[in-house]
Protein backbone atom coordinates (compact mmCIF):
# COMPACT_ATOMS: atom_id res chain seq x y z
CA UNK A 1 0.00 0.00 0.00
CA UNK A 2 1.27 3.46 -0.93
CA UNK A 3 0.45 6.27 1.49
CA UNK A 4 1.45 9.91 0.96
CA UNK A 5 1.96 12.37 3.82
CA UNK A 6 1.56 15.86 2.41
CA UNK A 7 0.42 19.44 2.95
CA UNK A 8 -0.05 22.71 1.10
CA UNK A 9 2.32 25.23 2.66
CA UNK A 10 1.51 28.94 2.50
CA UNK A 11 4.84 29.64 0.75
CA UNK A 12 7.70 27.67 -0.76
CA UNK A 13 10.09 28.82 1.98
CA UNK A 14 7.94 27.22 4.69
CA UNK A 15 8.38 23.67 5.96
CA UNK A 16 5.83 21.42 7.64
CA UNK A 17 7.13 19.81 10.82
CA UNK A 18 4.11 17.54 11.40
CA UNK A 19 4.44 15.41 8.27
CA UNK A 20 8.18 15.06 8.81
CA UNK A 21 7.70 13.78 12.36
CA UNK A 22 5.02 11.31 11.29
CA UNK A 23 7.18 10.10 8.44
CA UNK A 24 10.24 9.56 10.64
CA UNK A 25 8.18 7.60 13.17
CA UNK A 26 6.75 5.34 10.47
CA UNK A 27 9.36 5.28 7.68
CA UNK A 28 9.99 1.61 8.33
CA UNK A 29 6.56 0.86 6.87
CA UNK A 30 6.76 0.00 3.19
CA UNK A 31 4.99 2.37 0.82
CA UNK A 32 5.00 5.49 3.03
CA UNK A 33 6.23 8.68 1.32
CA UNK A 34 6.07 12.43 2.01
CA UNK A 35 6.01 15.54 -0.16
CA UNK A 36 5.17 19.23 0.27
CA UNK A 37 3.24 21.52 -2.06
CA UNK A 38 2.12 25.15 -1.71
CA UNK A 39 -1.32 26.74 -1.86
CA UNK A 40 -0.23 28.49 -5.07
CA UNK A 41 0.70 25.30 -6.91
CA UNK A 42 -1.48 24.29 -9.84
CA UNK A 43 -4.17 22.13 -8.24
CA UNK A 44 -4.62 19.76 -11.16
CA UNK A 45 -0.94 18.91 -11.02
CA UNK A 46 -1.05 18.33 -7.26
CA UNK A 47 -4.11 16.09 -7.66
CA UNK A 48 -2.47 14.09 -10.46
CA UNK A 49 0.57 13.39 -8.29
CA UNK A 50 -1.53 12.45 -5.25
CA UNK A 51 -3.79 10.13 -7.25
CA UNK A 52 -0.90 7.65 -7.59
CA UNK A 53 -1.36 6.72 -3.91
CA UNK A 54 -3.95 4.55 -2.21
CA UNK A 55 -4.27 6.99 0.70
CA UNK A 56 -3.28 10.68 0.82
CA UNK A 57 -2.95 12.23 4.28
CA UNK A 58 -3.17 16.04 4.30
CA UNK A 59 -1.97 18.24 7.19
CA UNK A 60 -4.67 20.93 7.51
CA UNK A 61 -4.50 24.47 8.87
CA UNK A 62 -6.58 27.62 8.69
CA UNK A 63 -4.47 28.93 5.79
CA UNK A 64 -4.74 25.82 3.58
CA UNK A 65 -8.01 24.04 4.36
CA UNK A 66 -9.95 25.56 1.44
CA UNK A 67 -7.24 24.67 -1.07
CA UNK A 68 -6.79 21.22 0.47
CA UNK A 69 -10.47 20.39 0.09
CA UNK A 70 -10.39 21.63 -3.51
CA UNK A 71 -7.41 19.38 -4.30
CA UNK A 72 -9.13 16.44 -2.59
CA UNK A 73 -12.15 16.97 -4.79
CA UNK A 74 -9.95 16.93 -7.89
CA UNK A 75 -8.28 13.72 -6.72
CA UNK A 76 -11.68 12.04 -6.39
CA UNK A 77 -12.69 13.28 -9.84
CA UNK A 78 -9.75 11.36 -11.36
CA UNK A 79 -11.45 8.10 -10.36
CA UNK A 80 -8.37 6.29 -9.07
CA UNK A 81 -10.06 5.26 -5.83
CA UNK A 82 -7.60 7.26 -3.70
CA UNK A 83 -8.79 7.72 -0.12
CA UNK A 84 -8.43 11.10 1.60
CA UNK A 85 -7.29 11.35 5.22
CA UNK A 86 -7.21 14.76 6.91
CA UNK A 87 -5.42 15.74 10.12
CA UNK A 88 -4.21 18.86 11.87
CA UNK A 89 -5.69 21.67 13.98
CA UNK A 90 -8.21 22.79 11.39
CA UNK A 91 -10.04 19.42 11.41
CA UNK A 92 -9.51 18.39 15.03
CA UNK A 93 -12.58 20.27 16.29
CA UNK A 94 -16.11 20.66 14.92
CA UNK A 95 -15.25 18.18 12.18
CA UNK A 96 -18.83 17.07 11.43
CA UNK A 97 -19.21 19.29 8.35
CA UNK A 98 -15.83 18.24 6.97
CA UNK A 99 -16.39 14.49 7.26
CA UNK A 100 -19.76 14.92 5.53
CA UNK A 101 -18.01 16.10 2.34
CA UNK A 102 -17.84 13.55 -0.47
CA UNK A 103 -14.10 14.04 -0.97
CA UNK A 104 -13.18 13.24 2.65
CA UNK A 105 -12.95 9.64 3.84
CA UNK A 106 -11.16 9.88 7.21
CA UNK A 107 -10.11 12.48 9.76
CA UNK A 108 -7.54 12.18 12.54
CA UNK A 109 -8.26 14.53 15.44
CA UNK A 110 -5.73 15.89 17.93
CA UNK A 111 -2.16 14.61 18.08
CA UNK A 112 -1.51 12.40 15.11
CA UNK A 113 1.27 10.07 16.23
CA UNK A 114 -0.81 7.28 17.82
CA UNK A 115 -3.79 7.20 15.45
CA UNK A 116 -1.71 7.61 12.27
CA UNK A 117 0.57 4.69 13.13
CA UNK A 118 -2.45 2.54 13.97
CA UNK A 119 -4.17 3.66 10.75
CA UNK A 120 -1.25 2.47 8.62
CA UNK A 121 -0.98 -0.80 10.49
CA UNK A 122 -4.65 -1.76 10.29
CA UNK A 123 -5.89 -0.10 7.11
CA UNK A 124 -8.53 -0.59 5.79
CA UNK A 125 -9.97 -1.96 9.06
CA UNK A 126 -9.67 1.29 11.03
CA UNK A 127 -13.07 1.58 12.69
CA UNK A 128 -11.68 0.57 16.09
CA UNK A 129 -8.86 3.16 16.15
CA UNK A 130 -9.37 6.03 18.64
CA UNK A 131 -9.27 9.59 17.25
CA UNK A 132 -9.99 8.40 13.71
CA UNK A 133 -13.25 9.69 12.24
CA UNK A 134 -14.58 7.32 9.57
CA UNK A 135 -17.57 7.27 7.27
CA UNK A 136 -19.14 3.83 7.12
CA UNK A 137 -22.11 3.99 4.80
CA UNK A 138 -24.39 6.67 6.23
CA UNK A 139 -22.85 6.36 9.67
CA UNK A 140 -19.90 8.26 11.13
CA UNK A 141 -17.71 6.35 13.58
CA UNK A 142 -15.53 8.08 16.17
CA UNK A 143 -13.85 6.91 19.38
CA UNK A 144 -12.02 9.56 21.46
CA UNK A 145 -8.47 8.76 22.51
CA UNK A 146 -7.57 8.75 26.20
CA UNK A 147 -4.08 10.10 26.86
CA UNK A 148 -1.36 11.67 24.74
CA UNK A 149 1.57 10.38 22.74
CA UNK A 150 4.67 9.69 24.83
CA UNK A 151 7.12 12.33 23.60
CA UNK A 152 10.04 10.23 24.86
CA UNK A 153 9.63 8.19 21.68
CA UNK A 154 11.20 11.10 19.81
CA UNK A 155 14.53 10.48 21.59
CA UNK A 156 16.37 9.39 18.45
CA UNK A 157 14.11 10.96 15.82
CA UNK A 158 15.42 13.82 13.64
CA UNK A 159 12.62 15.29 11.50
CA UNK A 160 14.86 16.79 8.79
CA UNK A 161 16.97 13.67 8.26
CA UNK A 162 15.58 13.04 4.76
CA UNK A 163 15.57 16.64 3.51
CA UNK A 164 17.97 17.85 0.85
CA UNK A 165 20.46 20.01 2.82
CA UNK A 166 20.69 22.45 -0.09
CA UNK A 167 16.95 23.08 0.06
CA UNK A 168 17.01 23.50 3.85
CA UNK A 169 19.30 26.50 3.47
CA UNK A 170 16.60 28.27 1.45
CA UNK A 171 13.71 27.64 3.84
CA UNK A 172 12.35 28.55 7.25
CA UNK A 173 12.78 25.55 9.55
CA UNK A 174 10.51 24.80 12.50
CA UNK A 175 11.18 22.98 15.76
CA UNK A 176 9.08 22.27 18.84
CA UNK A 177 10.66 21.70 22.23
CA UNK A 178 7.38 21.43 24.11
CA UNK A 179 3.65 21.01 23.63
CA UNK A 180 0.91 22.76 25.52
CA UNK A 181 0.60 26.23 27.04
CA UNK A 182 0.08 27.26 30.68
CA UNK A 183 -2.19 30.14 29.67
CA UNK A 184 -5.88 30.08 28.78
CA UNK A 185 -6.37 32.86 26.24
CA UNK A 186 -9.81 32.04 24.87
CA UNK A 187 -9.08 33.03 21.25
CA UNK A 188 -6.16 30.61 20.97
CA UNK A 189 -6.15 26.84 20.33
CA UNK A 190 -3.18 26.46 22.67
CA UNK A 191 -5.53 27.30 25.55
CA UNK A 192 -7.11 23.84 25.18
CA UNK A 193 -3.95 22.03 26.36
CA UNK A 194 -2.68 23.52 29.62
CA UNK A 195 -0.27 20.71 30.45
CA UNK A 196 3.19 21.56 29.13
CA UNK A 197 5.18 18.48 28.03
CA UNK A 198 8.79 18.64 26.85
CA UNK A 199 10.39 16.64 24.08
CA UNK A 200 13.58 14.69 24.87
CA UNK A 201 16.72 16.77 25.22
CA UNK A 202 18.59 14.54 22.75
CA UNK A 203 15.90 15.05 20.11
CA UNK A 204 15.88 18.82 20.58
CA UNK A 205 19.63 19.29 20.40
CA UNK A 206 20.33 16.89 17.54
CA UNK A 207 17.54 18.53 15.53
CA UNK A 208 18.80 22.00 16.37
CA UNK A 209 22.34 21.10 15.41
CA UNK A 210 21.21 19.75 12.03
CA UNK A 211 19.11 22.89 11.43
CA UNK A 212 21.99 25.19 12.31
CA UNK A 213 24.41 23.30 10.06
CA UNK A 214 22.14 23.17 7.02
CA UNK A 215 19.55 25.92 7.48
CA UNK A 216 19.44 29.62 8.20
CA UNK A 217 16.18 30.74 9.88
CA UNK A 218 14.97 28.57 12.78
CA UNK A 219 11.55 29.18 14.36
CA UNK A 220 10.51 27.60 17.64
CA UNK A 221 6.84 26.59 17.71
CA UNK A 222 6.52 26.62 21.51
CA UNK A 223 3.67 28.89 22.57
CA UNK A 224 5.67 30.22 25.53
CA UNK A 225 9.30 29.26 25.13
CA UNK A 226 10.52 30.91 28.34
CA UNK A 227 8.33 29.09 30.90
CA UNK A 228 11.32 27.36 32.52
CA UNK A 229 14.41 29.42 33.33
CA UNK A 230 16.93 26.55 33.29
CA UNK A 231 15.59 25.02 30.07
CA UNK A 232 15.61 28.39 28.30
CA UNK A 233 19.19 29.13 29.33
CA UNK A 234 20.33 25.63 28.36
CA UNK A 235 18.95 25.97 24.83
CA UNK A 236 20.37 29.48 24.47
CA UNK A 237 23.82 28.22 25.53
CA UNK A 238 23.59 25.30 23.09
CA UNK A 239 22.75 27.69 20.26
CA UNK A 240 25.64 30.01 21.12
CA UNK A 241 28.04 27.07 21.15
CA UNK A 242 26.96 25.75 17.75
CA UNK A 243 25.36 28.40 15.53
CA UNK A 244 26.97 29.49 12.29
CA UNK A 245 27.07 33.00 10.74
CA UNK A 246 23.75 33.83 9.13
CA UNK A 247 21.60 31.81 11.55
CA UNK A 248 18.59 33.56 13.07
CA UNK A 249 16.41 32.08 15.84
CA UNK A 250 12.84 33.17 16.53
CA UNK A 251 11.04 32.43 19.80
CA UNK A 252 7.51 33.17 20.97
CA UNK A 253 7.87 34.44 24.52
CA UNK A 254 5.77 35.92 27.30
CA UNK A 255 7.80 38.98 28.19
CA UNK A 256 6.41 39.82 31.61
CA UNK A 257 7.59 36.46 33.02
CA UNK A 258 11.05 36.58 31.44
CA UNK A 259 13.44 35.68 34.27
CA UNK A 260 16.10 38.28 35.19
CA UNK A 261 18.82 35.66 34.69
CA UNK A 262 17.69 35.18 31.08
CA UNK A 263 17.70 38.94 30.52
CA UNK A 264 21.22 39.19 31.94
CA UNK A 265 22.44 36.24 29.84
CA UNK A 266 21.12 37.80 26.63
CA UNK A 267 22.61 41.16 27.49
CA UNK A 268 26.04 39.71 28.26
CA UNK A 269 26.39 36.88 25.74
CA UNK A 270 23.96 36.93 22.81
CA UNK A 271 25.18 38.71 19.65
CA UNK A 272 22.93 41.42 18.31
CA UNK A 273 20.48 40.15 15.70
CA UNK A 274 20.87 36.43 16.47
CA UNK A 275 17.53 36.19 18.32
CA UNK A 276 14.07 37.42 17.41
CA UNK A 277 11.30 37.51 20.00
CA UNK A 278 7.65 37.34 19.00
CA UNK A 279 5.57 38.88 21.78
CA UNK A 280 1.79 38.82 21.71
CA UNK A 281 0.65 41.98 23.45
CA UNK A 282 -2.79 41.82 21.75
CA UNK A 283 -4.27 44.73 23.76
CA UNK A 284 -3.32 47.04 26.62
CA UNK A 285 -6.95 47.17 27.78
CA UNK A 286 -7.07 45.10 30.96
CA UNK A 287 -10.85 44.71 30.80
CA UNK A 288 -10.48 43.04 27.40
CA UNK A 289 -7.66 40.86 28.67
CA UNK A 290 -9.68 39.64 31.63
CA UNK A 291 -12.70 38.87 29.44
CA UNK A 292 -10.65 36.39 27.40
CA UNK A 293 -8.84 34.92 30.46
CA UNK A 294 -5.57 36.57 29.50
CA UNK A 295 -3.01 37.73 32.05
CA UNK A 296 -0.56 40.48 31.13
CA UNK A 297 1.41 43.20 32.90
CA UNK A 298 1.98 45.62 30.05
CA UNK A 299 4.30 47.95 31.95
CA UNK A 300 6.56 45.02 32.79
CA UNK A 301 6.35 43.76 29.22
CA UNK A 302 7.28 47.22 27.97
CA UNK A 303 10.27 47.36 30.31
CA UNK A 304 11.55 43.96 29.11
CA UNK A 305 11.21 44.98 25.48
CA UNK A 306 13.11 48.21 26.04
CA UNK A 307 15.84 46.48 28.03
CA UNK A 308 16.55 43.93 25.28
CA UNK A 309 15.77 45.73 22.02
CA UNK A 310 19.46 46.63 21.58
CA UNK A 311 20.20 42.90 21.29
CA UNK A 312 16.98 41.16 20.21
CA UNK A 313 14.76 42.01 17.24
CA UNK A 314 11.21 42.39 18.54
CA UNK A 315 8.08 41.34 16.63
CA UNK A 316 4.99 42.52 18.49
CA UNK A 317 1.38 41.46 17.87
CA UNK A 318 -1.95 43.21 18.45
CA UNK A 319 -5.43 41.75 17.95
CA UNK A 320 -8.30 43.97 16.80
CA UNK A 321 -11.79 43.01 17.92
CA UNK A 322 -11.41 41.57 21.44
CA UNK A 323 -14.39 41.91 23.79
CA UNK A 324 -14.69 45.39 25.39
CA UNK A 325 -12.14 46.84 22.99
CA UNK A 326 -13.95 49.80 21.43
CA UNK A 327 -12.57 52.12 18.71
CA UNK A 328 -10.71 54.32 21.19
CA UNK A 329 -9.32 51.25 23.00
CA UNK A 330 -7.90 49.84 19.77
CA UNK A 331 -6.45 53.23 18.89
CA UNK A 332 -4.89 53.56 22.35
CA UNK A 333 -3.35 50.07 22.18
CA UNK A 334 -1.94 50.75 18.72
CA UNK A 335 -0.40 54.09 19.64
CA UNK A 336 0.96 52.80 22.95
CA UNK A 337 2.66 49.79 21.37
CA UNK A 338 3.84 51.64 18.27
CA UNK A 339 5.79 54.03 20.51
CA UNK A 340 8.04 51.06 21.31
CA UNK A 341 9.07 51.16 17.62
CA UNK A 342 9.35 47.39 17.14
CA UNK A 343 10.97 46.32 13.86
CA UNK A 344 7.68 44.58 13.06
CA UNK A 345 4.20 45.24 14.46
CA UNK A 346 1.48 42.85 13.34
CA UNK A 347 -2.06 44.22 13.50
CA UNK A 348 -4.25 41.12 13.32
CA UNK A 349 -8.01 40.73 13.51
CA UNK A 350 -9.87 38.42 15.87
CA UNK A 351 -10.59 35.02 14.35
CA UNK A 352 -13.03 32.46 15.68
CA UNK A 353 -11.02 29.27 15.44
CA UNK A 354 -12.68 25.89 15.73
CA UNK A 355 -12.47 24.52 19.25
CA UNK A 356 -11.70 27.81 21.01
CA UNK A 357 -13.85 29.13 23.88
CA UNK A 358 -14.15 32.42 21.97
CA UNK A 359 -16.11 30.65 19.25
CA UNK A 360 -18.63 29.18 21.66
CA UNK A 361 -19.30 32.45 23.51
CA UNK A 362 -19.41 34.71 20.45
CA UNK A 363 -23.13 35.43 20.67
CA UNK A 364 -22.96 37.13 24.07
CA UNK A 365 -20.74 39.84 22.57
CA UNK A 366 -22.75 40.29 19.41
CA UNK A 367 -19.99 38.86 17.23
CA UNK A 368 -20.60 38.11 13.59
CA UNK A 369 -17.77 36.50 11.65
CA UNK A 370 -17.00 34.94 8.31
CA UNK A 371 -18.08 31.26 8.41
CA UNK A 372 -15.26 30.34 6.01
CA UNK A 373 -11.53 30.37 6.80
CA UNK A 374 -9.96 32.38 8.32
CA UNK A 375 -13.23 33.00 10.28
CA UNK A 376 -12.44 36.69 10.74
CA UNK A 377 -14.62 39.11 12.69
CA UNK A 378 -17.18 41.10 10.69
CA UNK A 379 -18.78 43.17 13.48
CA UNK A 380 -19.49 43.07 17.22
CA UNK A 381 -21.05 45.04 20.07
CA UNK A 382 -17.77 47.00 20.25
CA UNK A 383 -16.80 47.65 16.63
CA UNK A 384 -18.98 48.20 13.58
CA UNK A 385 -18.23 46.79 10.16
CA UNK A 386 -17.24 50.30 9.02
CA UNK A 387 -14.84 50.74 11.93
CA UNK A 388 -13.19 47.39 11.26
CA UNK A 389 -12.76 48.35 7.60
CA UNK A 390 -11.07 51.57 8.71
CA UNK A 391 -8.67 49.69 10.97
CA UNK A 392 -7.84 47.45 8.01
CA UNK A 393 -6.78 50.64 6.21
CA UNK A 394 -4.49 51.42 9.17
CA UNK A 395 -3.04 47.92 8.78
CA UNK A 396 -2.29 48.55 5.10
CA UNK A 397 -0.41 51.73 5.96
CA UNK A 398 1.47 49.95 8.73
CA UNK A 399 2.54 47.08 6.45
CA UNK A 400 3.57 49.23 3.50
CA UNK A 401 5.51 51.90 5.39
CA UNK A 402 6.63 50.63 8.81
CA UNK A 403 7.01 46.85 8.56
CA UNK A 404 8.71 47.18 5.17
CA UNK A 405 11.06 49.80 6.72
CA UNK A 406 10.34 52.41 4.07
CA UNK A 407 9.58 55.44 6.24
CA UNK A 408 11.19 54.95 9.66
CA UNK A 409 12.23 58.55 10.35
CA UNK A 410 8.99 59.96 8.98
CA UNK A 411 6.89 57.73 11.23
CA UNK A 412 9.01 58.32 14.32
CA UNK A 413 8.50 62.05 13.81
CA UNK A 414 4.76 61.63 13.27
CA UNK A 415 4.53 59.60 16.49
CA UNK A 416 6.11 62.46 18.44
CA UNK A 417 4.11 65.24 16.81
CA UNK A 418 0.72 63.78 15.85
CA UNK A 419 -1.52 60.72 16.24
CA UNK A 420 0.24 57.85 14.45
CA UNK A 421 -3.05 55.91 14.29
CA UNK A 422 -4.84 58.81 12.58
CA UNK A 423 -1.85 59.31 10.29
CA UNK A 424 -1.89 55.69 9.10
CA UNK A 425 -5.67 55.83 8.65
CA UNK A 426 -5.50 58.94 6.46
CA UNK A 427 -2.36 57.82 4.61
CA UNK A 428 -3.78 54.35 3.98
CA UNK A 429 -7.00 55.81 2.60
CA UNK A 430 -5.02 58.21 0.37
CA UNK A 431 -2.83 55.34 -0.85
CA UNK A 432 -5.92 53.30 -1.70
CA UNK A 433 -7.26 56.03 -4.01
CA UNK A 434 -4.08 55.85 -6.09
CA UNK A 435 -2.67 52.33 -5.86
CA UNK A 436 -3.56 48.72 -5.15
CA UNK A 437 -2.65 47.78 -1.54
CA UNK A 438 -1.13 44.50 -2.69
CA UNK A 439 0.43 45.48 -6.01
CA UNK A 440 2.39 48.70 -6.29
CA UNK A 441 5.79 50.06 -7.26
CA UNK A 442 8.41 51.55 -4.95
CA UNK A 443 8.01 54.84 -6.79
CA UNK A 444 4.30 54.80 -5.93
CA UNK A 445 5.13 54.17 -2.26
CA UNK A 446 7.14 57.35 -1.93
CA UNK A 447 5.12 59.57 -4.27
CA UNK A 448 1.92 58.63 -2.43
CA UNK A 449 3.56 59.36 0.92
CA UNK A 450 5.06 62.68 -0.15
CA UNK A 451 1.92 63.92 -1.89
CA UNK A 452 -0.17 62.95 1.15
CA UNK A 453 2.14 64.79 3.54
CA UNK A 454 2.19 67.93 1.36
CA UNK A 455 -1.61 67.86 1.17
CA UNK A 456 -2.35 66.99 4.82
CA UNK A 457 0.53 68.86 6.51
CA UNK A 458 1.36 71.73 4.13
CA UNK A 459 3.10 73.81 6.82
CA UNK A 460 5.29 71.04 8.22
CA UNK A 461 8.54 71.36 6.29
CA UNK A 462 10.36 68.98 8.66
CA UNK A 463 7.90 66.18 7.90
CA UNK A 464 8.23 66.74 4.16
CA UNK A 465 12.01 66.65 4.36
CA UNK A 466 11.97 63.45 6.43
CA UNK A 467 9.96 61.73 3.71
CA UNK A 468 12.77 62.65 1.32
CA UNK A 469 15.44 61.42 3.76
CA UNK A 470 13.63 58.08 4.10
CA UNK A 471 13.42 57.83 0.33
CA UNK A 472 17.13 58.46 -0.14
CA UNK A 473 18.16 56.11 2.69
CA UNK A 474 16.06 53.17 1.44
CA UNK A 475 18.10 52.62 -1.72
CA UNK A 476 21.37 50.76 -2.30
CA UNK A 477 22.40 52.87 -5.25
CA UNK A 478 21.89 56.60 -5.59
CA UNK A 479 18.29 57.10 -6.77
CA UNK A 480 16.98 59.91 -8.93
CA UNK A 481 16.73 63.22 -7.14
CA UNK A 482 13.18 64.03 -6.04
CA UNK A 483 11.18 65.36 -3.08
CA UNK A 484 14.21 67.33 -1.81
CA UNK A 485 16.87 68.83 -4.07
CA UNK A 486 20.57 68.42 -3.38
CA UNK A 487 23.09 71.21 -3.01
CA UNK A 488 24.09 72.75 -6.31
CA UNK A 489 26.83 70.73 -8.03
CA UNK A 490 29.72 73.15 -7.27
CA UNK A 491 28.78 73.31 -3.59
CA UNK A 492 28.33 69.53 -3.43
CA UNK A 493 31.72 68.87 -5.01
CA UNK A 494 33.40 71.41 -2.74
CA UNK A 495 31.91 69.83 0.39
CA UNK A 496 32.88 66.29 -0.69
CA UNK A 497 36.45 67.48 -1.25
CA UNK A 498 36.57 69.51 1.98
CA UNK A 499 35.41 66.61 4.12
CA UNK A 500 37.53 64.02 2.36
CA UNK A 501 34.59 61.84 1.28
CA UNK A 502 35.72 59.00 -0.99
CA UNK A 503 33.92 59.83 -4.22
CA UNK A 504 35.91 57.16 -6.09
CA UNK A 505 34.44 54.33 -3.98
CA UNK A 506 31.00 55.73 -3.06
CA UNK A 507 28.22 57.91 -4.39
CA UNK A 508 26.64 60.64 -2.29
CA UNK A 509 23.50 62.68 -1.85
CA UNK A 510 24.17 66.02 -0.12
CA UNK A 511 20.90 67.40 1.24
CA UNK A 512 20.17 70.78 2.86
CA UNK A 513 17.78 70.42 5.82
CA UNK A 514 15.91 72.96 7.95
CA UNK A 515 16.36 71.11 11.27
CA UNK A 516 18.98 69.49 13.48
CA UNK A 517 18.99 65.93 12.11
CA UNK A 518 21.58 64.67 14.58
CA UNK A 519 19.49 65.77 17.55
CA UNK A 520 16.41 64.16 16.00
CA UNK A 521 18.22 60.84 15.47
CA UNK A 522 19.55 60.77 19.03
CA UNK A 523 16.62 62.14 21.03
CA UNK A 524 13.57 62.40 18.74
CA UNK A 525 13.41 66.17 19.39
CA UNK A 526 13.41 68.73 16.60
CA UNK A 527 15.24 72.05 16.59
CA UNK A 528 14.93 74.25 13.53
CA UNK A 529 18.36 75.19 12.15
CA UNK A 530 20.07 75.00 8.77
CA UNK A 531 22.06 71.77 8.39
CA UNK A 532 23.50 69.54 5.67
CA UNK A 533 23.11 65.76 5.52
CA UNK A 534 25.49 63.48 3.56
CA UNK A 535 24.12 60.08 2.49
CA UNK A 536 26.48 57.43 1.15
CA UNK A 537 25.79 54.58 -1.32
CA UNK A 538 27.98 51.53 -1.83
CA UNK A 539 25.67 49.66 -4.25
CA UNK A 540 25.46 46.61 -1.97
CA UNK A 541 23.54 47.52 1.18
CA UNK A 542 21.08 50.25 2.06
CA UNK A 543 22.41 53.78 2.14
CA UNK A 544 23.86 55.21 5.35
CA UNK A 545 24.28 58.66 6.85
CA UNK A 546 28.00 59.31 6.49
CA UNK A 547 28.17 62.98 7.37
CA UNK A 548 26.17 65.52 9.30
CA UNK A 549 27.11 69.18 9.23
CA UNK A 550 25.92 72.37 10.80
CA UNK A 551 26.20 75.16 8.26
CA UNK A 552 29.89 76.05 7.83
CA UNK A 553 30.87 73.95 10.89
CA UNK A 554 32.71 70.73 11.55
CA UNK A 555 31.71 67.20 10.63
CA UNK A 556 29.57 65.60 13.35
CA UNK A 557 29.50 62.02 12.10
CA UNK A 558 32.87 60.59 10.98
CA UNK A 559 33.10 59.49 7.38
CA UNK A 560 33.05 55.78 6.62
Amino acid sequence: MRILLTTLNAKYIHTNLAIRLLYQLNKHREGLEWKEFTIKDQQDGVAAYCSQFEVVAFSCYIWNISQTLAVAQKIKALGTGTKILLGGPEVSYDWEEIIALDQVDYIITGEGEIPFSAFIEHYPQVQHIPNVVQKLGKDVLYLPLAGNFDLKQYENIMPYADDDPVELSQKVLYIETSRGCPYKCEFCLASLDNKVRYLPDQHIKSTLLHMMQHGRVVKFLDRTFNIKRDFTLDIFKFILANYKPGNVFQFEITADILHPDIIQFIDEHVPKGLFRFEIGIQTVNQKANLEVSRKQNFEKTKGIIQSLEHKVEMHLDLIVGLPHDYWEDNKHSFETVFKLFPPELQLGFLKFLKGTPMLYKHAQHGYEFDPTPPYQIIRSNYLSETQLAQIEIVEHGLEIYWNKKRAEYTLRYVTAQYSIFDFFLALGAFFGTRSDYHKYTLDEVYHNLFDFVVQAYPEDQVLQQLVAVDYYLYHKISPKTQFLMELERPEKSALIAEKGLNHHKFRFKILPLCFDFQQFMETGRVTLTDTILAIQYDGVSKATVCGYYLEKQALKYPTV
